[in-house]
């Protein structure tokens, strides 16, 4: 396998956080000019509380995708530097990726809390499984190739 597949679903979850970034100015930037918004009611605290959902939700998950994500990031650079890219850790990835898409979705739009804590438990499922995949290959020195 090509260890350089583990890029794409890198790739892919940075394009995500780029749509969420200009998403959440298509709906910050309309709110501040019709609330006509002062610089001093734009301060965090000020600002979160004028809100509303529409506008918070995906400010808040622009923030969710620089936690979990950079994790993420992080293993996926050391699994191709230490040459353990496989099937496996290759499909948990891109398992992460689309259930953090799915995530983002639902979260920046009609933003149920049942079903968006369920895709974020989905995609930390997979994110942990490679990580503790990781870990062990580590503590017991297992070689490449050799599980």
């Amino acid at each position: 396998m090509n260890p350089q597949a583990i890029f794409g679903p890198m790739l892919a979850l940075m394009l995500l956080t780029f749509i969420v970034w200009v998403y959440m100015y298509v709906r910050r930037i309309p709110f501040i000019r019709q609330a006509r918004l002062r610089p001093e009611q734009m301060t965090p605290l000020g600002f979160a509380q004028l809100s509303p959902p529409a506008v918070a939700n995906p400010s808040d998950n622009l923030k969710n995708l620089f936690e979990l994500p950079t994790l993420f990031f992080a293993l996926c650079l050391m699994l191709y530097a230490v040459g353990r890219v496989d099937p496996t850790g290759l499909f948990m990835a891109w398992w992460f990726v689309a259930f953090r898409y799915a995530h983002s979705l639902v979260h920046c739009t009609f933003n149920h809390i049942r079903l968006r804590f369920t895709l974020y438990a989905l995609s930390s499922a997979a994110l942990w499984f490679m990580v503790l995949r990781a870990v062990y290959w580590v503590l017991w020195r297992v070689p490449p190739g050799a599980g």
